[in-house]
C-alpha cells in the first residue's frame, strides 16, 4: 500500500531547544523517501522517528545556514555505512558548491554509494518520475535559497455510472484506459481528469514571487513562521516569515492542509502561531509542526 506523509524530524530554527531540534522533514512519496533540509542532530532523529537510510532516494537542501545543513555530513556517512542500495540525488543552491563539499567530505569515511550530486541555478523542473514532478523556485533570504515543490501527473478517474450506461465492464474497463477508445466510447465519456496531489517546502525567505508560486494549489504546505506577526519587521530584516504572513499565503494559494515550523527560539507558546495563522484567514486544516511527528498527506477530493 502505498504511504504519503510528511515525518517531521526537527521544527527549531537557528537555536535548537530542549524540545525542538534542528531542521529536517522526510516525505514519503509511495516507494521514495525525500529528505529536505537536514539539520545538526537529523541521523540521531531518523532513528527515533524509525527513518532508515534505505528509506532515502533524494537530499533537498534549500540554502547553506547551519540548521538546514549540517546534518548532511552525518547522513551521507550514515548511507555509504549502511550501503544503501539505489542511487540517492542531492539537490542544493549551485552557489553553496563549496560548503557541499565540506560537508560530504567532512570526515574520512568509505564511500559505497552512488550519490548523484545534481546543484540548483535557478527557477525549473529537477527531476520528472513516473510519480512526480520535482521543481525547484528562488526564494527571498541573505543567501541563496530555493524551495521545492512536487506535483503528480494529473490521472483519470472512470466513473461506474459512465462504464454501465456504454457497457463496459470488467477486462474492457483496462482496454478503454489503455487504449483511450472502446467501439466508438472514448475515455473522455466515462471518466473524469484526477488532479494530481501537490506538496511544497518553503524554508526561510522573505514574502516574494516564489513563495506564492510554490504554494498554489498545494495539498500539504510545509512552510517556515520563525516569527510572530508583532515581529514582522524583524523578520523581514533577517528573511523569515510570520505566522500571519504564512497563513495568508496558504490562504490565498487554495492550500488544504498547512504546517507551519521553524520556529524562533523567543516565543514559548506554540498555539499562538496557529491563532495568527487563523486571524490572516486560513480555514484548511493546520498542523503547528512538533519533533517526530507524521502528518500524512491529505486525501483526494
Amino acid at each position: 500500500m502505498s504511504v504519503r506523509e510528511l515525518v517531521v524530524l526537527g521544527t527549531a530554527s537557528q537555536v535548537p531547544t530542549r524540545h525542538r531540534n534542528h531542521n529536517g522533514y522526510l516525505l514519503r512519496w509511495d516507494g521514495e523517501g525525500l529528505l529536505f533540509d537536514p539539520g545538526e542532530g537529523t541521523q540521531r532523529q531518523m532513528l527515533r522517528a524509525g527513518v532508515a537510510a534505505h528509506d532515502l532516494h533524494r537530499i533537498c537542501v534549500t540554502h547553506f545556514h547551519g540548521d538546514h545543513s549540517l546534518g548532511l555530513a552525518g547522513v551521507i556517512q550514515r548511507i555509504n555505512l549502511d550501503r544503501v542500495p539505489h542511487e540517492i540525488t542531492a539537490h542544493y543552491p549551485r552557489s553553496g558548491q563549496r560548503f557541499f563539499d565540506r560537508l560530504r567530505y567532512a570526515t574520512a569515511y568509505r564511500e559505497t554509494v552512488a550519490l548523484t550530486e545534481a546543484p540548483v541555478a535557478a527557477d525549473g523542473v529537477l527531476a520528472t518520475t513516473s510519480g512526480y514532478c520535482l521543481e525547484a523556485r528562488k526564494l527571498s533570504h541573505p543567501v541563496e535559497s530555493y524551495g521545492y515543490r512536487l506535483v503528480e501527473p494529473d490521472g483519470r478517474r472512470m466513473l461506474p455510472e459512465r462504464l454501465a450506461a456504454h457497457g463496459i465492464k470488467g477486462p474492457d474497463v483496462g482496454r478503454i484506459q489503455r487504449e483511450g477508445s472502446l467501439g466508438g466510447v472514448t475515455l473522455d465519456d466515462v471518466s473524469e481528469v484526477r488532479r494530481g496531489q501537490r506538496f511544497a517546502f518553503v524554508m526561510d525567505t522573505r514574502l516574494c514571487e516564489g513563495v506564492h508560486a510554490l504554494a498554489e494549489g498545494c495539498d500539504l504546505l510545509v512552510i517556515e513562521s520563525t516569527f510572530l506577526d508583532e515581529d514582522v519587521q524583524l523578520a523581514s530584516d533577517h528573511g523569515h516569515l510570520t505566522a500571519g504572513q504564512a497563513g495568508t499565503v496558504a490562504r490565498d494559494a487554495g492550500v488544504r492542509h498547512l504546517v507551519l515550523t521553524h520556529f524562533s527560539q523567543r516565543y514559548s507558546d506554540p498555539e499562538e502561531f496557529e491563532r495568527q495563522a487563523r486571524a490572516a484567514g486560513f480555514e484548511g486544516e493546520l498542523t503547528v509542526a512538533r519533533d517526530l511527528q507524521r502528518v500524512p498527506v491529505p486525501k483526494r477530493q
